[in-house]
């Protein structure tokens, strides 16, 4: 039964606190598993690419397109996912989706020509659709939106975790069982680093709660209660009937502004996490695998401390609109610092840092922010419409960089584009949303 929130008293501030802690400390930990496995399985081919490329004798605009047609996949079916996720539940979505992006990823292991890689990256896309946009969702069934930055940045921590030791754990995996069992390194990477997805899938189908008026057996009454009216008290209130939902996003000039933060998001993460690798293999003229996932893990782990204090800092000041804005600029600005120092290790890694510091510390406060600026009704497709066009960075960000290298001999072009589309996401951002936290746009939904 769900609790009555008219008759079971709130908690004082320190007591909400705790139970804040306690559902923390339920469901994060598991979805930060489930995140490190999925965030890795999509940009290893990154880390494969020097020994693709060289065994299978791919061009780099082949490689380049497989990557990116991982994102046609993920943007074709995201919005279907996460209207299904309402339908029958997170727990059940979820562990549909990691198990079947398991068994994808495994199978890149016996791709032999470009148009298998490219089927293969469109199937791993549309299966890994909806899972970060289902659990941004899931997020604001259990968190009010005053909590949810520092939230979301403990959910996305993984993406520095990826880095920080599946670069490295890529690198050793690649070079030390290269040549067993009669497969190349990059094969066994794709098998070995799949098998935890599938896994995971299985515990999250066992173990996750879809709602807080569904975990009576870890919950009180009253605490159940006390969710449930943090979230009534702070979310603008539902519309009476969903039918006029896809006009009411659409006719929403800002969810385009919102839209064009996200793709430059994802242009600078995907750009920057498949080609990191190849970049600092270049300016530390270094080809062992160890060594340069060892490099790639600085960028990364600098990003994970930056994305923990802004993402506290963003929730501390209740300030997204500055947050989000900045932290797009800082990575535009590391983008250009990048292009300009690609031959000098040192401050290459400087760039790079910078470029991550920015970007995953971007995320939380963004996700903060569109979830404020949805009604409830609203929410599930507009979460999902943001993130599925927003893919469109994703897409295009591996093949401009290569076009770059292509036809200058250099990443610098393509780096700068990027930066380029960073500058004017971040203006477009502090000039649409006025308030703090998003509330102005909130009125208009």
């Amino acid at each position: 039964m769900q609790a009555d929130t008219h008759l079971v008293g709130r908690a004082p501030a320190s007591g909400a606190d705790a139970i804040y802690r306690k559902v923390t400390w339920r469901i994060i930990p598991l979805l930060f598993l489930c995140y490190i496995a999925a965030y890795l399985d999509r940009i290893n081919i990154g880390f494969a690419q020097a020994a693709i490329r060289t065994d299978l004798a791919f061009s780099g605009t082949a490689f380049s397109f497989g990557a990116s047609v991982f994102f046609i996949g993920y943007l074709l079916f995201e919005v279907p996912s996460n209207m299904y996720l309402e339908r029958v539940g997170t727990r059940k979505t979820l562990a549909r989706i990691m198990v079947l992006w398991g068994l994808i990823s495994a199978a890149t292991m016996f791709v032999r020509t470009p148009e298998q890689f490219y089927v293969l990256r469109f199937l791993l896309g549309s299966a890994e659709a909806g899972f970060f946009p289902g659990v941004v969702l899931y997020l604001t069934y259990w968190f009010p939106p005053q909590r949810r930055a520092k939230i979301v940045a403990l959910f996305m921590l993984p993406v520095a975790f990826a880095g920080f030791f599946g670069a490295p754990l890529s690198g050793l995996i690649m070079q030390t069982l290269d040549g067993a069992n009669g497969w190349h390194g990059w094969q066994w990477m794709f098998l070995l680093e799949a098998i935890p997805s599938v896994v995971l899938g299985a515990v999250v189908l066992k173990y996750l709660t879809d709602r807080p008026r569904d975990a009576h057996r870890w919950l009180t009454p009253s605490e159940i209660a006390q969710i449930e009216g943090d979230l009534a008290h702070s979310n603008v209130p539902a519309a009476s009937h969903d039918h006029g939902v896809w006009r009411t996003l659409l006719t929403d000039w800002r969810i385009y502004v919102l839209i064009l933060g996200y793709s430059a998001l994802n242009a600078s993460v995907i750009g920057i996490g498949i080609w990191m690798p190849q970049i600092l293999r270049e300016a530390s003229h270094n080809t062992s695998s160890v060594f340069v996932g060892m490099l790639t893990a600085i960028p990364y782990a600098a990003g994970g401390v930056g994305m923990l204090l802004f993402g506290i800092g963003s929730d501390f000041l209740a300030e997204r609109r500055r947050f989000c804005a900045g932290l797009l600029a800082l990575t535009g600005l590391g983008f250009v610092l990048a292009g300009l120092t690609a031959h000098n290790l040192p401050m290459l890694l400087v760039a790079l840092s910078l470029v991550l510091v920015g970007n995953l510390s971007g995320y939380p406060v963004f996700w903060a922010l569109t979830s404020q600026h949805f009604r409830i009704s609203t929410a599930a497709v507009g979460v999902a419409l943001v993130s599925s066009i927003g893919q469109l960075g994703s897409f295009a960000s591996p093949m401009i960089i290569n076009a770059s290298k292509t036809l200058t001999g250099s990443v610098a072009g393509g780096l700068d584009a990027i930066a380029s589309l960073l500058f004017v996401a971040a203006i477009a951002i502090f000039f649409s949303f006025q308030r703090s936290g998003g509330s102005e746009g909130a009125a208009h939904q």
